[in-house]
């Protein structure tokens, strides 16, 4: 059964303002994190880790949206799309993998299958295996992404979980969304096979120096935060490249 719970705040005892709207089933949590974007949460069973949560943004604007990330199962995707169309009344115009791995595109045929656009970054497509779904547009270092009014950045700005890791950045409401590059504040190095540990601090080092507004982080695992989040990663991998 799914559920939408909505937390309310007093103000002068007399009217409510919505802070955030959460939807919650067995497979997917979606948290409203500012005006124009969300947060999606949905899981994947890893043999490492166990079942892992792993975040996703959400960007809409005049009743369009693009995704970035999507979950790893295809009737997940399935569920989100149908969850932006109905309760944001918008249309899902693209779709962005931030890297190569199954947590950001395992649900990429649900998308295709609906005619959705997906773009990444060029050596994204490149690492992918024959047996993988390709996105089907392809960008280097960066691209601009119009949602309705809105602006987002997508950019590779170095190596560090893996070689074609890439960020988004949402300028008017300056939230990033770092994806595995950056790690939440209870996290761990978390997998390592496709990680370039003696530039993923540098990496970082640039995001801040490029984006100085910043106020909100995703990670692309664990709870959104500050800045912090950023200084954490940096600290996490710092001794690497020493």
């Amino acid at each position: 059964m799914l559920k939408y719970v909505i937390i309310f705040l007093l103000i002068g005892g007399c009217t409510t303002k919505e802070i955030s709207k959460i939807y919650h089933s067995e497979s997917l949590i979606i948290k409203q994190l500012s005006d124009h974007s969300y947060q999606h949460i949905s899981y994947l069973q890893t043999d490492d880790y166990g079942k892992v949560a792993c975040n996703g943004m959400i960007v809409v604007d005049n009743h369009e949206a693009i995704i970035f990330d999507t979950p790893a199962e295809n009737e997940v995707s399935e569920e989100l799309i149908t969850w932006v169309e109905y309760e944001l009344t918008s249309k899902v115009v693209a779709i962005v993998p931030t890297h190569f791995h199954s947590d950001c595109l395992g649900g990429l045929a649900t998308f295709h299958e609906r005619q959705i656009q997906s773009i990444a970054h060029n050596k994204t497509i490149q690492l992918l295996d024959s047996t993988a779904v390709i996105p089907w547009q392809g960008f280097d270092d960066f691209i601009n992404l119009t949602v309705g009014q809105q602006e987002v950045i997508v950019d590779f700005v170095g190596k560090g979980h893996t070689t074609d890791n890439v960020i988004a950045y949402f300028p008017s409401e300056q939230i990033l969304f770092g994806g595995c590059l950056i790690k939440s504040l209870k996290a761990g190095k978390g997998y390592l096979g496709d990680a370039n540990l003696e530039e993923w601090s540098d990496t970082v080092e640039k995001i801040k120096s490029k984006y100085l507004e910043i106020k909100t982080v995703i990670p692309g695992h664990g709870e959104a935060g500050g800045t912090e989040l950023l200084n954490k990663t940096i600290e996490m991998f710092q001794s690497e490249n020493q």
